[in-house]
C-alpha cells in the first residue's frame, strides 16, 4: 500500500505564490501613518474647542446602519444613495449599509433614545469615517472622514447662521485662507412644488442640452439638475428660474434674517442660485465653503444647510433642524497648502537608558513611578549600547538621561546625568523621582529667567534702533 504524502493529513498546501502576497490597502482606503498624525491631532484639537465653547454634546453611532434610513433620509434618487452606497446583506438577511453622511444617524439616534424631551435645540457633533464608492482621486477617497455639528429643535434663522459662524471659526483656527461662503434658500414644501413645475417647464424646453442624468433627474428631483457639474447642464441652468424669486413668505422672511445675522457678524457671502446641496433632505438655507488655490481652481472643503422634514421622514414628529458637515481629508489638506503649523507633540525631557537584562527589569518599574509622577519619559528598550542610547537622547534635547546599568541593578541605584553641565551622580532609585523633578523645576524656571532677558534684550535694542532711526529722520 502506498504511502500517503506528508500534506495530505492538512489538506492541500497553499501555493507559495499566495503565501508570499504583499497585502496593500483596499482601493479608495489608505493608512494614516504617525507623521501625519500632528495635522489631524491639530484639527481634532480645534473642532472638540468649538464643540465645548458652543455647548454641542458629543455623540458616536454605528458605522454599519439600516440601508433604508438613508434612502428615506438622504433620498432614493440622490448620487450618494443610488450609485455611491456600500450596502449589503448580513447573514441573518438584514439589508444594511456603511454610512455614507452623518445627519440621518444623528436624527435615529435622536428619535431612538428619547431625545425630543430634552432642552431645544439639542446640540450634537460627531466625528468619524464615512464611506462612499466614488472615483478616488487626489483629498477624495473612498472611506473618509467627516465632522459634524447639528442643532435639533429650533427654527429660527439664528441657528443657521450660527452653523456658519462656527464653521468659519473653524477655518480662521487651521489658519485656511481664501474661503469662500456660497448661499442660497431652496425653499420649502409651501413653495417648492409651484417653483419645481416652473423649473421642469423651463428644462423641458432644453432637454437635448442636457447630461443623461440629468434627463433622468427632471422628473425625479429637478432640483438636482441645478447641482450639476457638466458643463452643457451649467449653461443651461444659468439662466434658469432662481429658487430665491418664488420663496414663500416665511421662507423669504428665514432667509433675509440669516443674511442680516451673517452682516452682523460681518461675514462674508456670495449668493448662488444654483446651489441645492442634492440630498432630500434640505428644506430653506443651504450653503457650502471652498477654497480657492493661486490658479483659480475651487475644492469644497464642507457644507450644511436646514432640515426641517427629516425628523419627520425617519418616523417622529416634525422637528426643525440645521446643521453643517466637513470633509477632514480635505481640511488636512488645506492646512498643508496653507502651511499650517501642526500639533506640536509634547518631547519628553528625561530620558532612560539601561544596559543588561537585570538593568532592563529595573528600567520597567522606574519608567512606571515616573509617568506615575507626571514626568514625561523617553527609552530605547531593547538597545544594549550606552553610546546608541546617548545619541538618541541628544537628538531628543533631552536634560536629563538616567542610566541603569548591571551594577545600579544589583544596588538598586541609577546614575543622573545632567546633559546641560555634563555631570553626573549615582544616588537610590527610591529618591530618583522626587530629584528628577525638582531638576526639571529648577531648569524650567532657569529657561524662563534666559528667555525672559533675551527678550528685554531684545526690546532694547529694538528701541535703539527706533530712536536712532528718528534721529536721522530728524537730520534729514
Amino acid at each position: 500500500m502506498p504511502r500517503k504524502k506528508a500534506g495530505n493529513k492538512q489538506g492541500k498546501q497553499e501555493p507559495q505564490k499566495k503565501r508570499n502576497k504583499r497585502f496593500q490597502s483596499v482601493r479608495g482606503m489608505r493608512d494614516i501613518l504617525p507623521k501625519e498624525q500632528p495635522y489631524w491631532q491639530k484639527l481634532r484639537k480645534v473642532v472638540e474647542k468649538i464643540a465645548i465653547d458652543y455647548a454641542y454634546g458629543r455623540i458616536d453611532f454605528p458605522v454599519l446602519e439600516d440601508k433604508e434610513l438613508f434612502e428615506r433620509g438622504t433620498g432614493k434618487n440622490t448620487d450618494i444613495v443610488d450609485k455611491e452606497m456600500y450596502k449589503f446583506k448580513t447573514k441573518g438577511g438584514a439589508n444594511v449599509c456603511l454610512r455614507p453622511e452623518g445627519t440621518p444617524s444623528v436624527v435615529r439616534a435622536y428619535l431612538q433614545h428619547g431625545m425630543a424631551s430634552q432642552r431645544k435645540p439639542v446640540k450634537l457633533s460627531y466625528s468619524g469615517p464615512m464611506y462612499r464608492y466614488d472615483r478616488p482621486q487626489e483629498g477624495r477617497y473612498r472611506e473618509f472622514f467627516q465632522f459634524g455639528f447639528e442643532a435639533i429643535g429650533e427654527q429660527d434663522a439664528i441657528l443657521d447662521a450660527q452653523m456658519i459662524q462656527m464653521a468659519t471659526r473653524i477655518f480662521k483656527s487651521l489658519k485656511i485662507k481664501n474661503v469662500a461662503l456660497h448661499l442660497n434658500s431652496i425653499g420649502c414644501e409651501e413653495c417648492r412644488p409651484s417653483y419645481n413645475n416652473l423649473l421642469i417647464s423651463y428644462l423641458n424646453n432644453r432637454k437635448k442640452s442636457l447630461c443623461m442624468d440629468c434627463k433622468k433627474r427632471l422628473n425625479k428631483n429637478p432640483l438636482r439638475v441645478l447641482d450639476c457639474k457638466e458643463e452643457k447642464c451649467t449653461q443651461v441652468v444659468g439662466q434658469a428660474p432662481q429658487t430665491v424669486d418664488h420663496l414663500c413668505g416665511d421662507c423669504k422672511t428665514h432667509f433675509t434674517s440669516l443674511l442680516e445675522y451673517l452682516d452682523e457678524i460681518q461675514i462674508v457671502y456670495s449668493l448662488r442660485p444654483q446651489l441645492v446641496r442634492g440630498l432630500d433632505y434640505y428644506t430653506k438655507t443651504v450653503f457650502e465653503f471652498f477654497t480657492e488655490d493661486d490658479e483659480g481652481a475651487q475644492s469644497a472643503l464642507g457644507g450644511g444647510g436646514r432640515y426641517d422634514n427629516l425628523v419627520g421622514m425617519l418616523g417622529g414628529r416634525e422637528t426643525p433642524g440645521v446643521g453643517f458637515a466637513c470633509g477632514m481629508d480635505r481640511l488636512v489638506k488645506a492646512m498643508k497648502d496653507n502651511e499650517t503649523e501642526p500639533y506640536l507633540l509634547p518631547i519628553p525631557k528625561v530620558y532612560l537608558a539601561q544596559l543588561g537584562d537585570s538593568a532592563k527589569k529595573k528600567s520597567l518599574r522606574i519608567f512606571e513611578e515616573l509617568n506615575k509622577a507626571g514626568v514625561m519619559i523617553a527609552e530605547s528598550f531593547g538597545r544594549g549600547n550606552l553610546r546608541t542610547q546617548l545619541r538618541q537622547a541628544n537628538k531628543i534635547n533631552a536634560e536629563i538621561v538616567l542610566i541603569i546599568g548591571q551594577r545600579e541593578a544589583l544596588d538598586d541605584s541609577v546614575i543622573l546625568k545632567d546633559m546641560n553641565s555634563g555631570g553626573q551622580e549615582t544616588m537610590p532609585a527610591e529618591k530618583i523621582v522626587k530629584e528628577v523633578k525638582k531638576r526639571l523645576k529648577k531648569n524650567a524656571v532657569l529657561a524662563k529667567r534666559i528667555a525672559k532677558q533675551k527678550a528685554e534684550k531684545e526690546k532694547k535694542e529694538l528701541s535703539k534702533k527706533k530712536k536712532a532711526a528718528k534721529r536721522k529722520s530728524k537730520k534729514k
